[in-house]
């Protein structure tokens, strides 16, 4: 049966992954809001998709298709709006009686968790979100592999992740730390949720830079100890990945190891949406680790270099 689906933000910078997801698993975009107009990625994939500008008139069409009862209403909505609107725009969700597939991060806060997961009990309705490096089939044969080392032994693992940004990354939202939780959030929740779906929970976690470039720090997870840098900052890169005018380096090393998983980004949130409209998706109670992780990451005292640094921070 095909699913009608609404979006939030779609003139973001994620949901052309969202529109492409939606297209591919055979359903139908009949709504979508923005308060910026430039949305003509819609007639990419879309044809008579109702756009909206302004959220109460497009809250108050859903709710009208809703109403009619006549197999308009809206089954799904895919939230791609900037993070710290994520929790109201779930809750508009629900309250329409729609499912949700959330852009990561679901919520900034561990707390809003919580109240989501009532609201759920309430509507009869889920809030799945992308958790994209976890269908990625080279990181699925690795952690097959871990799984089946029964050794005592903790790996050490080395994330390394820069991905320049100009000027206008510190202007807009995702520059201020109350509307995107800062960089460990923005651009890290994916990889510290695969690192805990991988090693286990956190015992401990220290946080040794947090700059608006960058931020740095170090946990010990069940299986594993982990060195962490996050960069949005050119200087960052490699001179290597300079000289080649590449904008990201993303790396983790196992026990000095690289793990590679370069390759088969680009249908992943497709597959999170085959896997979502199965009833397999990745619920509040699966996201919720990763949310707690950041969000101390976010509120700790940056404690300065110690031993357990990374070592390209060492380096600056």
């Amino acid at each position: 049966m095909t699913k009608n689906f609404a979006i939030t933000g779609v003139s973001g910078y994620v949901a052309p992954r969202h529109l492409r997801a939606i297209k591919d698993t055979g359903n139908k975009l009949i709504a979508a809001i923005d308060p910026h107009d430039s949305a003509g990625i819609l007639d990419q994939y879309f044809e008579d998709v109702r756009f909206f500008t302004e959220f109460e008139r497009f809250d108050r069409h859903l709710d009208k298709l809703r109403r009619q009862d006549a197999g308009d209403e809206v089954h799904y909505i895919s939230v791609c709006s900037p993070n710290y609107l994520h929790d109201a725009h779930c809750r508009l969700a629900l309250r329409i009686g729609a499912d949700v597939i959330c852009e990561k991060p679901v919520v900034l806060n561990p707390w809003n968790i919580d109240a989501l997961l009532e609201l759920e009990k309430e509507s009869g309705k889920k809030i799945y979100t992308i958790l994209q490096l976890r269908v990625h089939p080279a990181l699925i044969e690795l952690k097959k592999k871990l799984d089946a080392d029964k050794s005592a032994k903790k790996n050490q693992v080395v994330l390394t992740y820069i991905t320049s940004r100009g000027p206008w990354y510190q202007v807009s939202w995702k520059g201020q730390t109350d509307r995107s939780g800062g960089l460990a959030t923005n651009i890290g929740v994916h990889f510290f949720d695969l690192l805990l779906w991988l090693f286990g929970k956190v015992k401990h976690s220290e946080v040794h830079v947090s700059e608006p470039l960058h931020t740095a720090g170090f946990m010990e997870l069940d299986k594993a100890t982990v060195k962490w840098f996050l960069s949005i900052d050119t200087k960052d890169l490699p001179e290597s990945v300079r000289a080649a005018k590449q904008k990201t380096f993303r790396s983790v090393s196992i026990d000095g190891v690289d793990v590679e998983f370069s390759e088969g980004f680009t249908d992943l949130h497709t597959v999170v949406y085959k896997e979502t409209l199965a009833g397999r998706g990745f619920g509040l109670e699966t996201a919720r680790p990763s949310i707690v992780l950041v969000h101390d990451i976010r509120v700790a005292q940056a404690t300065g270099c110690n031993e357990n640094t990374h070592p390209w921070v060492k380096k600056r």
